[in-house]
């Protein structure tokens, strides 16, 4: 009778626990999935302490297997070794890199990106991938802020390097362009020594001196300075990243569609690296098309896709309802509940695995369970590892509320509030190259005890009783555009280099049926002079890639500021670019005239969708 008793109670157990929570089942399950992720990772990184030894367990076991498809042409994963190899000795021996040296990488999204950046770890170097719109200032500081002496570049980025080749020379950085030759003082091809090496294995000793703290690469995220931000990757961070396919359970048979840029952390690390980690097959596009992408998706066999919210809001509101694929899983981050909704029913049962996370934070979720809307959940298991917590934070005095004691607040469930995260030897922040500054700004002091250092995300997030993580709101100099951080600062130093404007305030506004917020400057004008806007299209089109420039111009007497003379946004926020409760003057970037006054009826046409932005 005691066995029966005790074999009921424990029956009840399960039901009892499902009863408080849902979803201990999937946390269950997910929480064994990482154990076993981190456990497969953990005895291949006793082997190879780097990204590359997951890409050569792969040639061994499976050499003739499809690893990059791009336009047309299949590359196995034992012809990428190969050619890996070729560029490999030609960049040891005939550029002279070792172990330790940081090479840059200018380049689109290409099989030579992957087969370069295979190339750099097979000798030990640091990969500083540069985004391919960059050009004069930003390059530079790009490649000076991480102390690059020799530049890779795709042959149709040698205009943009050529722009810059004066200060290369003078800082004595020698050039590659990927071509056979190159008639530019300076610059030299490397297409055709590739061809003519041999494509046998290199020795390993030639990247013996990397170690899973070291430095793999560096990532460039917007700067509030003005300019973009190195932050340090390490080769244990860029193999954590890559388990995020496992994690979501991508399968060895999956075949990736991926198209994100390879100098993000998300297509680099989290594509690229995971399609290594878990061995499938990559389609690699240059760029996104809409027309093309299910299209592409049919002729592959495609089963597993990335995204950015922007992306799948395109492919709502371009492509007819298409479920004739084999698409069975998105992964990636920053789709909004209503486009999540509406790929669902356009596009079949397709299972979203939203995400979060930063390329240099320490801390980030999954929404393993799918709960649309939700950019995340929480884990027993990843609150034990990786200490986090949503502060009080003061929008208006743009600063962490504390009590009494000098000590953050933490909010209850089901309120906003700042993610930090606790900055520990297992959950590091290793900041951004010769930027003290900034890193030591992405720092709290004294968060919930004495002592205590967190990494400030930046972003309001607000975790309901249920432990699923929604997103609210980014806050600091920054908004997200297109898939792509802006800089604030950057967008305001190019804009003051305007002879007309004195002063600039640059923030992100909502777009009904956009994704992120779109750019918007309210200024100020020098005494007796006029808004110029040609001046201005020509300064922002010039200095600024397309995503960065300013969709809307609002001419001001002056510009709000605090008391302590910081800069006010959140009002201009809020206000938007609505003429009918604006009475300062407003322009539009019209893609073809440059900057036109703002009308009632643009504005109309943006918010019905009929002008898409």
């Amino acid at each position: 009778m005691l066995i029966i008793n005790i074999l009921a109670g424990l029956a009840i157990v399960p039901l009892f626990l499902y009863i408080r929570n849902p979803y201990i089942f999937h946390d269950l399950g997910y929480a064994f999935r990482a154990i076993r992720c981190v456990t497969r990772m953990k005895r291949k990184q006793k082997l190879s302490p780097s990204f590359l030894g997951c890409f050569l367990e792969k040639v061994e076991r499976h050499p003739q297997k499809p690893f990059i498809i791009f336009e047309g042409t299949s590359h196995t994963y034992s012809q990428a070794d190969r050619q890996s190899n070729r560029i490999a000795r030609v960049l040891s021996t005939h550029a002279q890199v070792k172990g330790g040296d940081t090479v840059a990488l200018f380049m689109g999204n290409e099989p030579l990106f992957v087969w370069v950046s295979l190339a750099l770890a097979k000798v030990g170097c640091i990969a500083s991938l540069l985004n391919s719109n960059i050009r004069s200032k930003s390059l530079l500081h790009c490649l000076s802020c991480c102390d690059a002496k020799v530049l890779i570049a795709a042959a149709e980025l040698r205009g943009a390097v050529e722009e810059v080749m004066p200060t290369l020379l003078q800082q004595g950085v020698r050039v590659f362009i990927l071509s056979d030759d190159s008639d530019s003082e300076g610059m030299e091809g490397l297409s055709a020594k590739i061809q003519q090496a041999s494509d046998q294995p290199l020795s390993p000793h030639l990247r013996a001196n990397i170690t899973l703290k070291g430095p793999a690469m560096y990532i460039y995220t917007s700067g509030t300075t003005g300019l973009p931000k190195a932050a340090l990757v390490t080769h244990e961070r860029v193999m954590q990243a890559s388990l995020m396919f496992s994690l979501s359970n991508v399968r060895e048979n999956d075949v990736l569609y991926l198209y994100l840029p390879l100098y993000h952390s998300s297509g680099f690390m989290m594509g690229l690296c995971g399609a290594m980690e878990t061995g499938i097959t990559v389609v690699l596009r240059r760029k996104f098309s809409t027309s093309q992408f299910w299209n592409d998706c049919r002729k592959h066999d495609v089963t597993v896709i990335q995204y950015i919210g922007e992306i799948m809001r395109y492919l709502c509101s371009t492509s007819p309802s298409d479920r004739d694929h084999k698409v069975r899983m998105a992964i990636g981050n920053g789709i909004r509940v209503d486009t999540w909704s509406d790929f669902l029913q356009r596009f079949g049962d397709i299972r979203i695995c939203e995400c979060y996370g930063a390329t240099e934070g320490n801390i980030g979720f999954i929404n393993y369970i799918g709960k649309v809307g939700a950019i995340g959940k929480e884990n027993f298991l990843q609150k034990m590892t990786t200490p986090y917590a949503l502060i009080k934070y003061d929008t208006e005095k743009e600063e962490a509320v504390r009590d009494s004691r000098g000590f953050c607040i933490e909010v209850p469930k089901g309120e906003t509030g700042l993610l930090v995260g606790k900055i520990t030897p297992r959950s590091e922040f290793r900041g951004y190259v010769k930027n003290k500054q900034q890193t030591e700004k992405k720092k709290l002091q004294d968060v919930l005890v004495k002592g205590d250092i967190y990494y400030n995300s930046g972003d309001l997030l607000q975790i309901d009783h249920q432990g699923f993580v929604y997103f609210q709101d980014r806050i600091g100099d920054t908004y997200r555009w297109k898939g792509e951080n802006v800089a604030t600062t950057e967008v305001t130093d190019h804009l003051v280099m305007v002879h007309c404007i004195e002063e600039a305030n640059v923030y992100g506004v909502a777009v009904p049926g956009h994704e992120g917020r779109v750019g918007m400057a309210a200024l100020t004008l020098k005494e007796g002079q006029d808004f110029d806007s040609s001046a201005t299209y020509q300064q922002v089109k010039s200095c600024l890639p397309t995503y960065a420039r300013p969709q809307f111009i609002r001419i001001q007497d002056a510009l709000m500021v605090t008391g302590t003379h910081k800069q006010m946004k959140r009002g201009l926020m809020e206000e938007g670019f609505n003429p009918a409760v604006i009475t300062d003057p407003m322009y539009y970037l019209e893609s073809s005239e440059g900057y036109v006054p703002m009308t009632q009826d643009i504005f109309n046409s943006i918010t019905e969708g009929r002008i898409r932005l």
